[in-house]
């Protein structure tokens, strides 16, 4: 795992306890566990980071912290995750979501043409909004699933790769 380049880049707890912003947090960020790289931690971490990134709310890193603070989870993995879903894939992304979402409710896909003003984005969402909350619901834990079972299969597999390499003891033989 490339912990040490995660370790480098992750603030620690003592920092994050003396930041002027986040003191008034209490324990809530204070929890070790929140921080540790361990198999459980980082595959929960990515399976919230999965989920929230592709759930269209304005507010994907807050919902994705508060998730690993509630499930004591990697914050940082499940934060970071989230920007899958950044201002250059959102459009696909959530359009596919919809795209899902209108497959599984069974109702036809209706796309308009564009026109850039506040009238015609609320008329659209008002169109659109059920089959694009329920394919990306759908997708989402779809996708935090096999996020979290992929992580926890590479995690094993690494471990055991690195059991394998490592030299064998020999036993010491008398002379």
């Amino acid at each position: 795992m490339p912990r040490h380049l995660i370790k480098r880049y992750t603030p620690t707890p003592a920092a994050l306890k003396k930041h002027k912003y986040l003191r008034h947090l209490g324990t809530w960020l204070h929890d070790e566990n929140l921080w540790h790289l361990n198999r459980r931690s980082v595959s929960g971490g990515v399976a919230a980071g999965l989920f929230w990134a592709m759930i269209p709310v304005p507010v994907q890193m807050v919902t994705s912290a508060l998730s690993a603070i509630v499930f004591r989870v990697n914050l940082p993995i499940s934060v970071a995750l989230v920007w899958i879903t950044n201002p250059l894939t959102m459009a696909p992304v959530f359009y596919f979501n919809y795209l899902v979402g209108t497959w599984l409710i069974g109702a036809p896909a209706h796309v308009g043409a564009f026109q850039p003003s506040f009238e015609w984005i609320m008329a659209e969402l008002n169109a659109i909004w059920k089959p694009l909350f329920i394919g990306s619901i759908v997708l989402g834990t779809l996708l935090g699933l096999l996020g979290y079972g992929a992580m926890r299969l590479y995690w094993r597999w690494h471990v055991l790769r690195r059991f394998r390499a490592r030299p064998r003891r020999r036993p010491k033989t008398e002379s």
